[in-house]
């Protein structure tokens, strides 16, 4: 087995190695003077199982052509195997066309590796009109969830708030997360019911109401993009009397501001995984990728 990484998840990619005790071996990534993309592999793949470990954040369009152009030389290289780790899967919400004209990039993004990769492995993928990831591909594909992970870097880290803790899903794609999350802590949960007025604001109202008054809230989703859904969640929190904010999340990608947002309305601590690698990524998930990859052995 060779480990290598386009570029997005080097850390993830050197820890899967390490610990499985393959051979990381990262992808020489170039461009020529007008732009074309240069891509080598620097070691020999003849009859090797191939894991290519990129997150396709940063730079979701090159991060997926990345991908494709390494699947096909690797094909060419006599790789015997081709196993994608995509810790961020990105172009999973464009699940059906809202408007006509648009395109569903989740179809397009699948169809293309589809094509040139055996096998698919993410974490916390965003399923929401699709029921599994076999809706789109055609290969063997494997989701896994950070929940657990989760889970338990919040009973580490929040430790002495343990007793006084509630968790929330900000709207209810996000039920699913802090359901699973909150049995693993043993504390309560609930969740927000999210009203999209446009792509950048966002009102919630909490359904299925439990006690926050005077507690520490910690708020769980999968993405956390712009920020705004955390935000007004934790402004709906502080309106009724939450003594302290957190958010934790799977995939932090923290765009337009996102952090600085989220510490306006209320949230002192923001901590998310290193799927994409961020100053935030405090929560590791090279040993859920490791138990997966065992299987390859």
């Amino acid at each position: 087995m060779i480990i290598t990484s386009c570029g997005n998840s080097e850390y993830i990619a050197r820890g899967l190695a390490k610990k499985l005790k393959a051979k990381y071996s990262p992808l020489t990534i170039a461009a020529f003077p007008d732009g074309d993309l240069y891509l080598r592999f620097n070691a020999s793949l003849q009859g090797k199982k191939v894991v290519i470990v990129q997150s396709f954040y940063p730079h979701p369009d090159m991060s997926l052509f990345d991908v494709v152009f390494a699947s096909k030389t690797a094909r060419e290289l006599g790789a015997k195997k081709i196993i994608l780790v995509a810790p961020y899967l990105a172009y999973m919400r464009q699940d059906k066309r809202f408007h006509p004209g648009e395109c569903v990039s989740s179809m397009v993004m699948a169809g293309l590796l589809n094509d040139y990769v055996d096998k698919i492995i993410t974490i916390d993928p965003h399923l929401h009109r699709y029921k599994s990831l076999k809706n789109i591909f055609k290969i063997s594909a494997v989701r896994l969830t950070a929940n657990g992970l989760l889970g338990e870097y919040i009973k580490k880290k929040y430790q002495p708030l343990r007793n006084n803790l509630v968790v929330i899903g900000p709207d209810w794609e996000s039920y699913q997360w802090a359901e699973d999350i909150a049995q693993i802590v043993g504390v309560p949960a609930t969740v927000l019911e999210k009203t999209r007025l446009s792509s950048w604001e966002v009102h919630s109202k909490m359904v299925h109401p439990i006690p926050i008054k005077g507690k520490d809230v910690v708020i769980v989703d999968d993405i956390i993009s712009t920020g705004r859904t955390i935000a007004e969640a934790a402004r709906q929190a502080k309106s009724m009397g939450a003594k302290s904010i957190r958010t934790v999340g799977v995939h932090g990608i923290f765009v337009e501001d996102a952090i600085e947002k989220m510490k306006k309305a209320g949230v002192v601590d923001i901590v998310s995984t290193n799927c994409i690698d961020k100053e935030n990524s405090k929560i590791d998930v090279t040993p859920l990728l490791v138990e997966e990859l065992k299987k390859e052995r």
